[in-house]
């Protein structure tokens, strides 16, 4: 791994993201419609909900809105229904790509994803054709600029709440989790009171790829803001080592 700056790419994603806060609202209001349908509106009962509301606020998404979307979901009976739909395939000299989606409408999403990976120079395959090549896991950054503590603290009380690993990089750490063990982790921190850049469960690649040449790193980049500008995509798992800009 050529320095892969996790905390890097988080910053670049959410420069991207607070240039279009609707969009990512949107997504992020999407995801609580569907952890509401499945757990009810109380986040004190429904893990998946207090998750989801964690990542809204790490997204600065305002609390009204946040209440909002929870009273629209639990009483919108006729409401829109999401399905959760993933897609796998291959970017430019096989990076490997992962897209969740949510949709109202999968024939659409389908053709829209498909074509992000034809104008991008890749090409969708069959279910599990990467997935193999990532890992679930529950993934925790905080980074340097936030935390002054001692790092064997902080390992201590992520490890102590039941983390797998704690990795310590050069802008920030990293906290790895077991899925069904990260909204515990993820509550121990918060009521530690230590901020997080970053906090879900995500897929994690087991290696990386390098792009060499100029029209893939392209195609890539354009591929990528495809399904980025694509309201049904929710998010995008890659394996590309991205070069820090």
């Amino acid at each position: 791994m050529s320095g892969h700056s996790k905390f890097a790419n988080i910053k670049h994603k959410k420069e991207k993201n607070d240039a279009a806060k609707g969009k990512i609202f949107t997504r992020i209001g999407r995801e609580i419609a569907v952890a509401v349908k499945e757990g009810g509106p109380d986040p004190n009962n429904n893990s998946k909900l207090k998750d989801v509301i964690a990542k809204a606020k790490a997204n600065n998404m305002p609390n009204d809105t946040i209440d909002r979307s929870i009273k629209k979901a639990a009483g919108d009976g006729d409401g829109v229904n999401y399905e959760k739909v993933t897609y796998e395939g291959y970017g430019p000299s096989g990076i490997a790509i992962i897209v969740d989606a949510l949709t109202d409408n999968k024939n659409r999403t389908a053709a829209n994803v498909r074509n992000a990976f034809t104008k991008g120079n890749g090409n969708m395959g069959t279910t599990g054709c990467v997935s193999f090549m990532f890992d679930q896991k529950g993934q925790i950054i905080v980074a340097k600029e936030d935390y002054s503590g001692d790092a064997d603290e902080l390992m201590m009380t992520a490890l102590d709440a039941g983390a797998d690993d704690f990795v310590e990089e050069e802008d920030s750490y990293e906290i790895l989790t077991d899925p069904d063990a990260f909204s515990e982790v993820r509550e121990a921190m918060e009521a530690a009171g230590i901020a997080m850049v970053s906090a879900e469960v995500t897929m994690i690649p087991q290696t990386w790829g390098e792009l060499s040449s100029e029209a893939d790193i392209k195609s890539m980049n354009k591929l990528l803001d495809l399904l980025d500008e694509d309201d049904d995509v929710q998010e995008v798992y890659h394996n590309w080592d991205m070069p820090e800009e």
